[in-house]
């Protein structure tokens, strides 16, 4: 089954393991390679988008068809490189019109060495992905058109998933570092925290750094430690508060090295603890949960999460092909949060300590400032436990 939607001769294939083939204009870096293949339903941010750690692993589908208008701009990288491994959009990217842009996407994403593809029905293939599940893919471009289909497939299915792998460690820092940017504000842009704060320790398994600007502008004085960081790591910068950052991957595979480090500062501290994404699911193994993989996930800007403990319904960002069993979670632990959409864990905390975390991600404002409260929460919690 084919889908051309160019009468031109094509220059990017897209083929799916059950033997699909979507063909495309190419744009971007020339090339191959294989992931899996999610959707993303969010209608702005896909610089953000391409440069989430989390995305690692994956090729993005984006069902907004207007990717591209606004160009990009070295402020909205999300970290150094794009994480994503490539993408796939209905409309040719157009010329860029947007005074903050400093490149078009095209340029951008050739330079990083990520190939895209154009012309799609990306409906028919976002529905597919509905209903069969994150299939693994083979993306290739070519201008000269050449493909060869068998290959394409055969690399498809050879490509190895995201269950049972660890790629935390791919996207992590190398080495400890500080963090005192806060959020963009009009007009100065990004401005330093400066004065005394608290003492955090971020642990990054992929950190976007909009979270770590949340955490700055909460009022909070942050290191940032790799994924493989030991408890006695983070002990010994005597902090007043453990932070747990997004991520890419499967939670159980991280968890093999990251679980015991939080359980021994769980098990030998009283600090407040607060996790985001896949560090909600670091919270959730630490504290006796389980975690399974997902049919095709959550990614979006418009994703309504309930508070059950408020009754408040924020509208959340959130990236994750994996989720916290919620009928895992031990007695002593509460959901404090589920999705509107289908019901799964969003939330959780410890009944008897300043213990949290969340699966959405607070600092992307789809709200536009729906789930701030979070940060702020954390940095009220350390205050009273000074």
């Amino acid at each position: 089954m084919t889908d051309r939607a160019h009468s031109s001769r094509p220059t990017a294939c897209l083929a799916l393991a059950d033997g699909t083939l979507f063909y495309g204009h190419g744009f971007g870096a020339t090339g191959q390679t294989t992931a899996e293949l999610c959707f993303n339903t969010a209608m702005t941010g896909y610089q953000e988008i391409m440069t989430d750690p989390s995305y690692a692993g994956q090729i993005v589908t984006f069902t907004f068809p207007h990717i591209g208008n606004t160009g990009v701009t070295p402020e909205d990288d999300e970290a150094a490189d794009p994480a994503a491994a490539g993408m796939v959009v209905k409309w040719d990217p157009t010329q860029p019109s947007n005074w903050r842009t400093t490149d078009t996407l095209s340029h951008w994403l050739e330079r990083r060495g990520r190939i895209a593809i154009g012309g799609l029905d990306t409906r028919r293939l976002t529905r597919a992905i509905r209903q069969q599940g994150a299939p693994h893919v083979a993306l290739a471009h070519d201008p000269s058109g050449n493909f060869d289909i068998e290959a394409l497939i055969a690399a498809a299915r050879a490509f190895p998933g995201l269950e049972g792998r660890d790629l935390a460690r791919d996207v992590t820092c190398l080495q400890s570092y500080r963090w005192d940017e806060m959020r963009w504000a009009w007009p100065e842009g990004y401005l330093p925290r400066t004065g005394p704060g608290h003492r955090v320790v971020a642990i990054d398994y992929g950190a976007k750094r909009n979270i770590l600007r949340c955490l700055a502008s909460a009022g909070c004085d942050v290191t940032v430690l790799p994924a493989s960081a030991t408890a006695e790591d983070v002990l010994a910068l005597k902090p007043d508060g453990l932070f747990l950052s997004n991520g890419p991957g499967d939670p159980a595979a991280t968890g093999e090295y990251a679980v015991p480090m939080i359980r021994k500062i769980l098990d030998d501290t009283r600090m407040p603890v607060f996790g985001v994404c896949l560090g909600h699911q670091m919270l959730a193994l630490a504290l006796g949960a389980r975690t399974v993989k997902m049919n095709h996930g959550h990614h979006g800007a418009n994703h309504p999460v309930k508070d059950l403990e408020t009754g408040k319904v924020e509208i959340t960002s959130m990236n994750h092909g994996f989720t916290v069993d919620s009928q895992s979670l031990p007695a002593d632990v509460i959901e404090t949060h589920v999705s509107l959409f289908d019901g799964s864990n969003c939330g959780i905390r410890a009944n008897d300590r300043p213990v949290w975390s969340v699966q959405y991600h607070p600092e992307a404002s789809p709200g536009p400032q729906d789930s701030f409260y979070l940060f702020e929460r954390f940095a009220k919690a350390m205050a009273e436990a000074d």
